[in-house]
This record gives C-alpha cells, structure tokens and sequence, in this order.
C-alpha cells in the first residue's frame, strides 16, 4: 500500500467535511437515488458509438444547464463542457470528467431494462455511471448553494474508447495555457469505490501492411509471399526480450490476407499493440517491429532475384493506429494526499491500479490526474449484457463530491 495521507490533508478533508453545505450535498445524494438513476438511464438510451457521440454531448448540454452550471458549450471535437464558478476569479481550476462513448458500433440496439437497483443496457456501466456521476454533483452542488474556491470544470468527453485514441482529452489539453490551469484532474470511469488508478498505462498500436503482386500458387511459386513474410516479421519480434519491471507486453491481435488456398495473396496485414508504463520501453519495441518488418521483406525479395526488374518485389507499410501516453501521481502530490486523506475520513482502503483511461493525458503531461470509480457495482463490461447495480453509489458519489472540494480548495491557496 502507498503512503498514508499527510497529516495538513487530513486536516483540510476533516473541516471541509463538516461544512454545514457538504453534508447538504450529501443529504441530496441520499435522497435522491432515482433521480441519478433517471438520468443515467436517459443518458444510455441516446447511442453514443465511436465518433458518434453528439446526440448525446446535446442532452448532456442541456442537462448541466438546468443544473445551473454555466459557460455551457460543445468544443470543437465534441466534448460537453459546463462550469460551477468560483466567487472570484482564479487562475487554477479543477476539471472532473466523464466520457461519454462507448465500444458500440452505430446500430447496436440499446433497450435499458431496471429492476429495482439494477440497470441493463449496453454501456450502463461504462461509463453511463461516470456520466450520471457528474451530474449527481453538479445537483449536489446547486441545491446546497455550494461555491467552490476555485472553477471547477465539468467535461462530458469524447473518444475514450479504442480508436477514439483519447481525442477528446487530447483536444482539451492542447488549448493554450489549459494544462497550466489545471491544478487537478479527476476521472470518473465506472462503478466502484474503492480503486483509484494512478499510474497510466501507455501503449502504442501500429497497423503492419505488405503489398505484393500475388499469383497462382503454382505458376507464381517464385514470388514472395505476404503473408508469410508477415509470418516471419511476428516470429522474430516473439523472440524480443520483454521487460519485467516495468512490466511490458506485446500482442498480435489481427492477421488478415488472402482470397483462396491456391493463390498466393497480394497482400496481408496485422496490428500490434505494445503497453507499458515506460515511454522508453515502447519506443524499444517500436524500433523491434520496424527492424523485424524491413528484415523480413528485404530477406525475401533477396530470395526472388528478379523481383525488382519483374516488379514483383514486396513492399510495406508501418501505420500508427493508436497512442496513449505514460504518466504517474507522484505519491507526495496535493491530489494523491487528499485522496488518501478522504478514503481515510470514510474508512476506505484505498487501491491503487494502473490502467489505460483518460487520466493518461494529463499524467502524461505532469497534470496532477487521477481516475476513480463513481460507486456501485457492474459487470459484462463491453459486451451486450452490461450492468449497473446502483446499491451503495451513494458512498462513492460522497467520495468524489469531498475529493473534487478539497481539490479545488487546494487549488485556491496554492
């Protein structure tokens, strides 16, 4: 387990806890489970595939507004942007996000059923329970007349989910002076209470094409063959030594080529996904595929002579596909303290995870950042059958609310 919180963070997480305006912001969580529970399931109804996602950025819009947030707007990549304002001015703010996509395709049927506590529904979860979240505190927030000491940000992003490659978190931290503002960072990805990712996982995808002529099995014989040259270029890199601390993994998740088993292909492809928490490490393995792919090719143009005056030679691209940063909390940061501090002040045992979430831009970028659970319980992630079960949200909602105030106190007197 890391450090233990700082004596000064307890302190401040103990007075503002007992603000006569937290504890009636807490009081609007307790009664108000369905409420939450209504707006998740309107928010999960409005599809929201992989660059998709503007129907439902408008109803989140529109929500913050009756919330009383203001400077409500979609930026230009499409996240959902709303402001609980300071009384005065401030140069530092805190950002609380949630995104807002989900792994599902364009016409994947979404039927929310409840029962009870429970919701069923593609994306229930992940991250219906992140965005119901933001607007639990932002309600929270107005009905106990609360102002916080500096801005605080709330953000419906985009772009999370595979291929969005984190294009809405990218999109907001390369505005002018944004990362210089931020003085923390919360993310609020799925269900739980307990969990805090603070060191980001990093990883790097890369799409590996071969061109080639192609030809009868027979008659052609002589030509390279993609895919076994593809074949070739994977079996070495198997062989690349992977580091063990920090840990770093390799996969082949696709391999594609060919019309027929008596044609020799004119192409084949396969995409390579490399993690780590070390940008080192996955620059090390970056240099091993493209060695391990020229290799391959130049090897087997070598072995056909005549390839280049018949122009049967091969050829081959390298595509980044994907990029996530690395990054890490350091343990004697404000944020990782008052974190600490508050799962103190409820009794939680605070673990800490490393993973791939919206946190690794700003971590990637020295913004203090973390992601956390927006309590409950959830299953079948990213599949079909998805769930949330909202008993005991309430203790990580309160989680949140205390963490994002003692932030942006923290902020205000730095």
């Amino acid at each position: 387990m890391a450090t233990t919180a700082t004596p000064p963070a307890f302190a401040r997480v103990s007075q503002l806890a007992s603000d006569r305006r937290v504890h009636k912001a807490f009081q609007w969580m307790h009664l108000h489970e369905r409420q939450i529970m209504r707006w998740q399931t309107d928010l999960v109804t409005i599809p929201a595939p992989p660059f998709g996602e503007g129907p439902r950025a408008e109803r989140l819009c529109a929500l913050f507004r009756d919330l009383g947030l203001g400077d409500i707007h979609t930026d230009t990549i499409g996240n959902a942007i709303g402001v609980r304002k300071s009384a005065t001015p401030s140069e530092h703010a805190v950002l609380i996000s949630a995104h807002i996509d989900t792994v599902f395709p364009a016409g994947t049927p979404i039927k929310p059923k409840t029962r009870n506590t429970r919701l069923e529904a593609p994306g229930a979860c992940d991250n219906g329970a992140g965005v119901a979240c933001l607007l639990a505190l932002a309600a929270a927030l107005q009905h106990a007349d609360f102002t916080p000491a500096c801005d605080i940000i709330f953000c419906g992003n985009v772009g999370e989910e595979g291929e969005g490659n984190l294009r809405g978190m990218r999109c907001l931290y390369e505005q002018p002076g944004f990362a210089a503002r931020i003085a923390a960072h919360l993310v609020i990805d799925g269900a739980g209470n307990e969990i805090a990712v603070t060191e980001a996982l990093g990883s790097r995808r890369f799409q590996v094409t071969l061109n080639g002529p192609g030809g009868h099995s027979w008659a052609n014989a002589d030509r390279p063959n993609p895919i076994v040259v593809l074949s070739h270029a994977i079996a070495r890199l198997s062989e690349v030594e992977l580091s063990h601390s920090p840990r770093t993994t390799m996969n082949v998740g696709t391999i594609e080529g060919g019309t027929a088993t008596n044609v020799i292909p004119s192409s084949a492809s396969a995409r390579f996904d490399f993690r780590s928490t070390s940008p080192e490490q996955l620059i090390r393995l970056e240099v091993e595929l493209h060695r391990a792919v020229e290799d391959a090719v130049i090897a087997a143009n070598k072995s056909a002579p005549d390839a280049a005056l018949t122009g049967t030679a091969l050829n081959y691209t390298i595509s980044s596909i994907g990029a996530r940063p690395a990054g890490a909390l350091p343990a004697d940061s404000s944020l990782y303290q008052l974190l600490r501090a508050v799962d103190r002040h409820f009794s939680i045992v605070t673990q800490t995870r490393t993973a791939s979430t919206d946190a690794n831009v700003p971590l990637s970028l020295g913004v203090p950042a973390l992601s956390i659970g927006a309590g409950g319980n959830g299953g079948g992630i990213h599949t079909l059958n998805e769930w949330y079960d909202a008993r005991d949200r309430e203790s990580g909602l309160r989680r949140v609310l205390l963490l994002m105030l003692a932030a942006a106190e923290s902020a205000a007197a730095s």
